[in-house]
């Protein structure tokens, strides 16, 4: 294991160096930054103002603090004024944009129907924002027919028809399962599947690394120091411990920028023990991918020539995308359950599941992490045949057959 981590120490101080990766390290956040900071600039303090809507009332009926209140506590973009003139804003509503008046006057309030009259630019959903005022009114009318305190209170209440519709009995216990608050679920899963992704892609550097040390013919001399396996497990840990900078460098930029942005306890949501299980599954999927990526890089001699066999394994991190519409439809579904059991998709598929359901299916959990940990062990084992003799192959990428051949040798 001295061995190993020597080379884990070596590989860090060679890729830290390395212009490319603190390229990356750095416009990541720099990204995060013009994502949240350029849209801002061009709001102007003006524009609340612009977008404004110019509302005159006549206000016949003693209603102007109650309209105040309600323009205030729904934060409507009224710019209100009362007015007494109503033929001069009737005609000026012609030559101006987004200008309202609202006559609140005894004969409307009898009538039960009030007028708004709207400039030819105004949107017909300024109704729907218009229909706060059908509060005060209704109460000004049962005052006047001298409704009781109890009697208004029933007839603010009103009565409401809601559509329930019964379903079958699997069908509620996965609605059930997927009840409470989404984002408890959902931001520890997408924290821990942020994390996985960030560090599956600095584990495909080992790929890169494997097959550059092959073609410069150097893996001779480093393996005279060497164990093949030490050095395998070596790029792994290594890789590994560049990708957790990277990711810890990104998440202390993005992190502050989000609580900034929106108006979500974020940190309350992490830090809950669930995480720590999720971070876990993380990393096995890092373990099972590094393995395979180790032992295939070391079959490539020239990168440009990679045959269609390595360019597909290396999209196999990618495949649980596949199944994100039926796992997200029914995360209690087959092809959620199936999926949660193949090694190359369960660290993604248990992630978006995990995300989405309020109780967790401990058994089938607690399965799935057993066989992601078998996966793990034999993929080591059967990278470390694969890295020990392609590594040193020299001349052309192995084939298929080739690589079959010294898995069983």
């Amino acid at each position: 294991m001295g061995k190993s981590m020597k080379v884990a120490k070596w590989e860090i101080k060679r890729n830290v160096t390395n212009k490319s990766f603190i390229i990356s390290l750095l416009m990541t956040p720099l990204i995060f930054l013009v994502f949240f900071l350029v849209p801002s600039f061009f709001n102007s303090d003006s524009e609340p103002n612009n977008n404004s809507v110019k509302v005159y009332v006549l206000d016949e009926l003693n209603l102007w603090s109650h309209i105040q209140e309600l323009v205030s506590s729904h934060e409507l973009n009224w710019d209100i004024e009362k007015t007494d003139n109503e033929a001069s804003v009737r005609s000026e509503l012609s030559k101006t944009k987004k200008t309202v008046f609202i006559p609140l006057t005894e004969q409307s309030l009898e009538q039960g129907k009030v007028p708004v009259y709207m400039s030819a630019d105004m949107d017909k959903d300024f109704l729907l924002e218009a229909n706060l005022l059908e509060v005060p009114l209704r109460q000004l009318q049962m005052e006047q027919i001298g409704l009781t305190e109890e009697q208004k209170l029933v007839m603010d209440q009103g009565i409401s028809l809601e559509p329930v519709i019964e379903k079958s009995g699997s069908e509620k216990r996965d609605k059930d399962s997927t009840a409470g608050d989404p984002l408890e679920r959902a931001v520890p899963g997408i924290f821990a599947g942020v994390i996985l992704f960030s560090i599956v892609m600095t584990g495909m550097m080992i790929f890169t690394s494997a097959s550059q040390e092959k073609k410069e013919k150097v893996a001779e001399i480093i393996l005279s120091s060497v164990s093949p396996g030490d050095l395998m497990q070596g790029k792994i840990v290594g890789y590994f411990i560049l990708g957790i900078i990277q990711v810890t460098v990104w998440i202390a930029v993005a992190i502050p920028l989000f609580i900034w942005k929106f108006d979500i306890p974020l940190l309350t949501y992490l830090l809950v023990p669930e995480l720590l299980l999720l971070l876990l599954i993380s990393l096995a999927g890092y373990l099972l991918f590094a393995a395979i990526f180790v032992g295939i890089g070391a079959t490539v001699e020239d990168l440009t020539a990679t045959s269609n066999f390595q360019g597909m394994v290396m999209m196999l991190p990618f495949l649980p995308l596949l199944f994100i519409s039926p796992v997200f439809n029914d995360p209690n579904g087959l092809i959620a359950k199936i999926t949660s059991f193949i090694p190359f998709t369960a660290p993604g598929v248990l992630l978006m599941r995990l995300s989405i359901l309020d109780e967790w299916p401990w058994i089938e959990l607690i399965l799935a992490l057993v066989v992601l940990a078998i996966s793990i062990w034999v993929m080591m084992k059967l990278a470390g045949k694969v890295f020990k003799v392609g590594i040193l192959m020299y001349g052309k990428n192995a084939t298929p057959k080739e690589i079959w051949k010294w898995l069983w040798t």
